[in-house]
């Protein structure tokens, strides 16, 4: 039983949502990584369910968190780009992100715009 339910057990739940066109799933997976303009968030050893509700597929996802920062340009980097190829500095590190932070083909391209 779960707590909360007024004494109703998972079948009975199950069987009421598959009533009302709902069906959950679950996924075996080892890991789930998500990415974001940030970085990445990873969930280690996971609990994934997907829930199909009237062909609309939605996951949830619940285990083991943790966060990977990405997208950080040092701030001498973006100077040096933006000094070599007299660019501002938003450009400079836009460049930079654009080129996963090679300084060099940052300015090369600064230069060719």
């Amino acid at each position: 039983m779960i707590p909360g339910m007024n004494g109703l057990d998972p079948r009975r739940i199950n069987a009421m949502m598959k009533q009302m066109g709902i069906e959950n799933k679950e996924i075996e997976a080892k890991r789930v990584i998500i990415e974001t303009d940030k970085g990445k968030i990873i969930i280690n050893n996971p609990s994934v369910t997907e829930i199909n509700m009237q062909g609309n597929k939605s996951f949830q996802i619940a285990g083991e968190v943790s966060e990977e920062k990405g997208n950080e340009i040092p701030e001498e980097d973006i100077i040096m780009v933006s000094e070599s190829a007299n660019t501002s500095r938003d450009k400079a590190k836009k460049l930079l992100l654009e080129t996963k932070g090679d300084i060099a083909e940052a300015i090369e391209l600064a230069n060719k715009k």
